[in-house]
């Protein structure tokens, strides 16, 4: 099949941020656990990953992460959608006053210090409580339009088609379960070129500073530290203004989406005990904060004066404009592929998600992003693309479906050796000499094995007797080693193994208990046809999370079992032998952990999931070869932590493949929960 030229590729991805670290306080507050660096105020997200297709030699592909909301079901889908129906509705009575009083609580409320560990849920209830008495006022104030979503798409396939984009070969349809998707109206071969959108459609913060948002824009430093947010402020400028050029992309936009923000105190509740209940809290509390300083600036800024938000500014709009984005961003590169900018593609993120490769990327050359076939379509299939390897807390929380088929789920498991064990010095140092931390965050995979290589040599140094850990420090071939305890094939010892799958079948069973209901009770309540779909939804979380559990249960006590059973028939141990090293770097055996980059679990995920901005280096771009950008795509509202800045790694590559996964201990590993 022939493309179109592709010489320089970026990628993109639709992510998430994290958290803030800003130079004042005020801005600190305002993140909380949002955003990346000063670019945050908080939506709430994690991780994206990124897949290369081997066609596209000069591509750049990350993973499309987030994207057109969900539900639960089997494919990624989008979420419901009301319709609106007036133009303007009318207005609560309520005086400027005393919403501005409430306003001014809110804000406080939100902006005060994090509550004692425990404390959270009754902080989220009193914030939510302040919230639900704000939209009652302003119920009937937000501006919406008249007519259904659907009887926008064609004006929207119209736009598409005058501004340049590919608009043959798919229609938009409604799958069902799915919601609204591409349709194939031919036949489309794998990586056949099929979709292309011109810079023109997409909103980006550049458009943003040049529209009626720019002057705001340059006075406030949550804008500009942001771009998620800026984003959002755009869309509801540009949505309530009758000639913006994006109206026929807007009107096609969800009345409501899926995403947690939008769940009940009920099902919320269902969420409780889950590794994702922190971030929904903390989506949550960061969205009420940035309203409530945004109301305040939107009517007290002489620089926003012009918004046409002054009049219509509910929660309810941020809440919509929030999940717009947070389900729908991407990184692109700027115009002069310096750095890269947060963008909405319009048309492109109609494509609902399904397991497979990144199949797309931005051409600079041409300057649109482009999309080729996942696979071969035949004439009326659903057209799918890949969002990226995120587990199903992170669809959840990110995008607002749950992912039936997902083969990247995981639950987080943070360990760390205790500083005040005897053996912690040389612990750190032989884990150190690997490349991993003494305390990070790993992952318990859906998969079997259900742990990293990364996990495996955190483990077996963590079960090392003192005798071991001097071999690995000062034995013969102590150097070469280290680079064996990520692999399979080579034990410390029987022992060793005996104690680090122990330990694992123990602290899975343990995480086990800290749930509300059993497997069986789960499975029980997902048959109620009454069952709400945001509670079906986190109640599938839920149930996922335990069934990973319960396999790492399963797969320590077999290996357990299996290590005994070589110990006491006195099976020989395999020996390292220098030779082994030829093995160990093959690159389609299992890497020695020290080759690899230390996170490539757990934290490619979360770097995928960021949105801190990429610095390339200039030598790097200036290279003939193809700059291959390891950015970070981040939702908003993110929970991550990142050093400020962000600052992205340049790569020169051709094909590279990632893949990710990634919790602590003591004298046993400290376990934080989830």
């Amino acid at each position: 099949m022939e493309h179109s030229p592709i010489k320089i590729r970026f990628c993109i991805s639709l992510g998430r941020d994290k958290r803030v670290n800003g130079p004042i306080r005020f801005l600190k507050t305002l993140s909380g656990r949002g955003f990346a660096s000063e670019e945050r105020l908080g939506f709430i997200s994690r991780p994206c990953r990124r897949g290369l297709n081997s066609r596209l030699t000069g591509g750049l592909l990350q993973s499309i992460g987030s994207h057109p909301l969900s539900q639960t079901r089997k494919m990624g889908k989008k979420s419901r959608v009301k319709t609106q129906k007036s133009g303007t509705g009318a207005t609560a009575a309520v005086s400027p006053k005393e919403m501005m009083n409430l306003i001014s609580e809110l804000l406080q409320k939100c902006s005060s210090a994090a509550p004692s560990p425990g404390k959270e849920w009754e902080e989220y209830v009193q914030i939510r409580a302040l919230v639900e008495k704000i939209r009652k006022k302003q119920k009937g104030m937000s501006v919406s339009f008249e007519g259904t979503r659907e009887e926008f798409f064609s004006e929207l396939m119209a736009w598409a088609a005058e501004c340049g984009a590919s608009c043959d070969g798919f229609e938009i349809s409604n799958f069902a379960d799915e919601g609204h998707g591409l349709k194939a109206t031919r036949d489309i071969k794998a990586e056949e070129l099929f979709l292309w959108i011109p810079r023109k459609m997409l909103m980006t913060v550049e458009s943003a500073k040049n529209s009626v948002l720019g002057q705001l824009y340059s006075q406030d430093r949550i804008l500009q530290a942001m771009g998620n947010v800026t984003l959002a402020l755009h869309l509801l400028c540009e949505r309530a203004n009758p000639s913006s050029p994006w109206l026929p992309y807007i009107k096609t936009l969800p009345a409501d989406y899926d995403t947690p923000l939008y769940f009940e105190e009920d099902e919320v509740r269902h969420l409780l005990a889950t590794q994702a209940i922190q971030d929904v809290l903390s989506q949550y509390k960061n969205t009420a904060r940035q309203y409530a300083y945004f109301y305040k600036v939107i009517h007290t800024h002489p620089n926003a004066s012009k918004l046409p938000l002054k009049d219509a500014f509910t929660f309810d709009d941020y809440r919509w404009a929030v999940s717009s984005v947070m389900t729908r961003q991407n990184q692109i590169p700027t115009t002069d592929g310096s750095r890269v900018t947060l963008a909405l593609i319009p048309l492109w993120d109609m494509c609902n998600h399904t397991n497979g490769l990144i199949t797309t990327g931005y051409n600079l050359e041409d300057d649109r992003c482009e999309c080729v076939a996942l696979k071969d379509y035949k004439e009326a299939e659903q057209i799918y693309i890949f969002y990226g390897t995120r587990s199903n807390a992170e669809f959840v929380i990110h995008n607002g479906f749950f992912f039936e088929d997902n083969a990247h789920d995981r639950v987080k498991i943070k360990l760390g050796v205790s500083k005040s064990e005897r053996l912690y010095a040389m612990k750190a140092e032989v884990l150190a000499r690997a490349g991993i931390p003494a305390s990070s965050i790993f992952a318990l995979h859906c998969s079997e094995p259900p742990i990293s290589a990364q996990l495996l040599a955190f483990l077996r140094v963590f079960c090392m007797t003192e005798e071991e850990l001097r071999d690995y420090l000062v034995g013969d071939h102590a150097i070469n080693k280290i680079f064996t305890l990520g692999n399979t094939e080579f034990p410390v010892s029987w022992e060793n193994e005996i104690k680090l799958w122990t330990f694992l079948e123990t602290r899975a069973a343990l995480l086990l208990k800290t749930y509300k209901t059993s497997s069986e009770e789960d499975r029980s309540m997902l048959e109620k046809p009454d069952l709400s779909l945001h509670s079906r939804i986190a109640i599938k979380l839920r149930l996922a999370e335990k069934e990973i559990l319960e396999r790492a249960v399963y797969c320590g006590r077999a290996k357990r079992l299996h290590f005994q059973k070589q110990l006491d028939e006195g099976a020989p141990l395999p020996l390292y032998e220098e030779s082994d090293i030829a093995l160990l770097e093959n690159a389609d055996a299992k890497l020695p952990i020290i080759l690899r980059k230390l996170e490539e679990e757990d934290e490619r995920v979360e770097e995928e999931m960021s949105l801190a901005q990429i610095k390339p280096d200039a030598a790097a771009l200036d290279s003939s070869k193809t700059p291959v950008l390891n950015g970070q795509c981040k939702d908003l509202n993110g929970t991550q932590e990142d050093p400020p800045g962000g600052d992205a790694v340049v790569k020169v590559i051709e094909v590279e493949k990632h893949d990710p996964s990634t919790k602590q201990t003591e004298g046993e590993p400290k376990d934080d929960g989830k």
